[in-house]
């Protein structure tokens, strides 16, 4: 897995996120469009990504396959600079993309299941 680039992991594990989102907010009975997007931030901002992320590494909730790959994506130079957001907290927000679109590469959609089921719940 070492030769897919981790910023086309957080690119594919983005979309996988933000589906496991708006599937969620649309089982919560959020059925207006704006509700769904004012709801949705609350989840997918790069600012909360990396609230859960520390999270889940602080409660060593990730095995250590998975904080490689995070690891990874947040030491990964990128010529990007993040809008409305310091580059830390970018940062830790690409981790988490990436965890996500590892697993699935992956075929780990248990583990994309349990750890959306952890981010929901806090």
């Amino acid at each position: 897995m070492e030769n897919i680039n981790v910023l086309a992991l957080a690119y594919l594990g983005d979309a996988i996120y933000e589906c496991h989102i708006r599937e969620y907010l649309i089982h919560q009975g959020f059925v207006k469009v704006k509700e769904l997007q004012e709801q949705a931030v609350l989840y997918v901002s790069a600012k909360n990504q990396c609230k859960f992320l520390k999270q889940m590494i602080n409660d060593n909730y990730l095995n250590q396959e998975e904080l490689e790959i995070v690891y990874r994506a947040r030491n990964h130079k990128s010529h990007k600079s993040p809008k409305n957001t310091d580059v830390s907290t970018y940062k830790y927000a690409t981790g988490l993309e990436a965890l996500i679109g590892y697993l699935y590469i992956e075929k780990k959609e248990e583990r994309i299941c349990q750890i959306m089921q952890y981010i929901i719940g806090v």
